[in-house]
């Protein structure tokens, strides 16, 4: 079937690996990339099909309605998967007004043009992709559901729970086609070096301290980036309306317990003169820091019949940092 997607934020970490993805799997798509080019994109990644006839790149902030209107009336995309977000929590914290612009108004001006453009009840589909930071800290023994009520902690997870509550709105007030994901922490290549996995790398390979929060004891449930983008090629195309899916990797660690196991890997992969163990160092906690996620999949593992990382962890983090290896070298 001919369409075209309209992907936002497709010069991100996972923007980028979803439209790889879809492009190879759908030679009847057109692919219609929208990202302001913040600090965390790289349209470098989508080289391979830069020069093709089924992708095009403009260069838009969701927050400029006119600049997303002009994209809408050229391309007229009948089907839209919103990733477009600023996503890390310590930024949040010094600086939420770029937040609330981005997360919020920005979806907003999606989704009217999406009503305004769209007939309600329609198959064009708008698919917004979130975190499972909206819903808290899970306590001991329990994962968040698709109904279990939010409680962001964060200005970043506050105003992705806003932009879901909109998206949800817009489908019980106006009929649009809509679906929601809420994801677990993604890892693999071409993730921005903010992060805690590339952090940790870069740190090790460079000789610097490797920085834990707390004492390490935050639990976060680690999701492949390509797993990720299975689900949301699932959901976007067989997805009920109306719903959301929770994604997880189903795959718990402490930062401590990771961090050790990425060190252990790399004086496998890289060696060097002494343990990159040494270079733990724990500094103070963050602000409203969440002390565990863990998401519950059984809605879209029976429904859709996807599958999360746990069964290829290992595999999965060897494939990222030989990735980082590569980019960030290494002098030992």
């Amino acid at each position: 079937m001919n369409r075209t997607l309209l992907i936002t934020g497709g010069a991100g970490f996972i923007g980028s690996h979803l439209i790889l993805r879809l492009f190879e799997r759908y030679p009847d798509y057109r692919f219609v990339n929208i990202d302001k080019l913040t600090y965390a994109s790289d349209e470098s990644y989508l080289d391979p099909i830069r020069s093709s006839g089924r992708y095009t790149f403009a260069k838009v902030d969701l927050v400029n309605k006119a600049d997303v209107t002009a994209v809408f009336e050229e391309h007229k995309p009948d089907g839209i998967i919103h990733l477009a977000a600023e996503t890390h929590v310590d930024n949040s914290i010094s600086g939420p007004e770029v937040f609330i612009y981005s997360n919020v108004v920005g979806t907003m001006n999606l989704l009217e043009l999406a009503r305004r453009t769209w007939a309600a009840g329609s198959a064009n589909r708008f698919h917004h992709v979130s975190t499972d930071e909206v819903y808290g800290s899970a306590a001991p023994g329990s994962s968040f559901r698709e109904d279990t009520p939010y409680s962001p902690n964060s200005p970043y997870s506050a105003s992705k729970a806003a932009s879901d509550h909109l998206v949800r709105a817009y489908h019980t007030t106006y009929g649009l086609n809509v679906v929601v994901t809420n994801c677990s922490n993604n890892f693999g290549p071409h993730q921005h070096d903010e992060k805690l996995i590339p952090t940790i790398v870069r740190n090790a390979l460079q000789g610097k301290d490797i920085p834990i929060y707390g004492k390490g004891e935050n639990v976060r449930d680690w999701l492949f980036v390509k797993d990720h983008c299975a689900a949301l090629d699932l959901v976007f195309h067989k997805g009920t309306a109306g719903e959301t899916y929770n994604v997880g990797g189903e795959n718990e660690w402490q930062n401590l317990a990771l961090a050790k196991k990425i060190l252990g890997l790399l004086d496998e992969i890289h060696p060097g003169s002494a343990s990159y163990l040494n270079q733990i160092r724990f500094v103070q906690d963050r602000p409203g820091h969440d002390l565990r996620y863990s998401v519950n999949c059984a809605k879209i593992q029976r429904e859709l019949g996807w599958e999360g990382s746990a069964a290829h962890f290992d595999q999965a983090l060897r494939e990222t940092l030989s990735w980082y290896v590569r980019k960030y070298g290494g002098s030992r």
